[in-house]
């Protein structure tokens, strides 16, 4: 009796065993993979807002005025250098255009933004019947790709056989989650590191070292009321 289909299948459990052997991996997916395809980078980008011109001496109404002052403080959170006002021109509509940029100065400098911070500048309207607004806009750091989603490099069916067997992610793999993640950090900087500890509650460790000299437990006790299945879905 042949001992070689034995020695096959002995052979091909080895060639198995050494491919489940990488303990970096989670099924076929490199844990590195995902950001070196799709890195977060921090850079200067501005930011702008839209203020739409309001009828001559009316002011900005709550929201637009909402918006300025929210703006206002990301300006003095994260902004870098000065601050642009960006006015259209030739609509006739001068006073209107006006007497919104100075409610703006005015919600400006409510939100604690100073005086001078605020450069003027003009740009044609190229379409007298569209909306033509006011745009502020400042540098700020921020976090993001250095490439937009979506780009399939590859064929994501069966006609490319050597990929198919790679067992390999596609390129496009974990794009959308790398750039959700960095648009929803709030400051970009605790990507690269972390915050200094801030200061230790006295009151709670006193509280502790009073529960350990008493012998008491000094973990918090959450108390969490249960209700009965019965009870939670109208059962009798």
């Amino acid at each position: 009796m042949s001992h070689w289909p034995l020695a096959a299948v002995l052979a091909a459990g080895v060639a198995l065993g050494a491919c489940a052997s990488k303990t970096d991996t989670t099924g076929s997916i490199s844990a590195s993979d995902l950001r070196e395809r799709h890195p977060i980078v921090l850079r200067d980008a501005p930011r702008s807002l839209d203020v739409f011109i309001v009828r001559a001496g009316a002011g900005l109404d709550r929201r637009q005025a909402e918006d300025v002052a929210s703006f206002a403080a990301d300006y003095r959170r994260s902004g870098r250098g000065g601050l642009v006002a960006q006015v259209p021109t030739g609509a006739g509509r001068e006073m209107a255009t006006h007497g919104t940029l100075e409610a703006i100065r005015r919600a400006l400098a409510q939100g604690g933004v100073p005086p001078g911070s605020l450069s003027v500048r003009t740009y044609p309207i190229a379409d007298p019947n569209l909306a033509s607004p006011i745009r502020l806009t400042f540098a700020s750091l921020q976090a993001g790709l250095p490439h937009s989603c979506g780009q399939w490099t590859q064929d994501a069916g069966v006609s490319d056989w050597k990929l198919d067997m790679a067992n390999e992610p596609l390129w496009n793999f974990g794009c959308s989650s790398q750039a959700t993640l960095a648009a929803q950090v709030a400051d970009p900087i605790d990507l690269v590191r972390g915050r200094t500890e801030g200061r230790a509650d006295i009151v709670k460790r006193m509280n502790a070292i009073g529960k350990l000299r008493e012998g008491k437990d000094p973990s918090t006790l959450y108390r969490q009321e249960t209700p009965q299945i019965n009870q939670s879905v109208g059962g009798h």
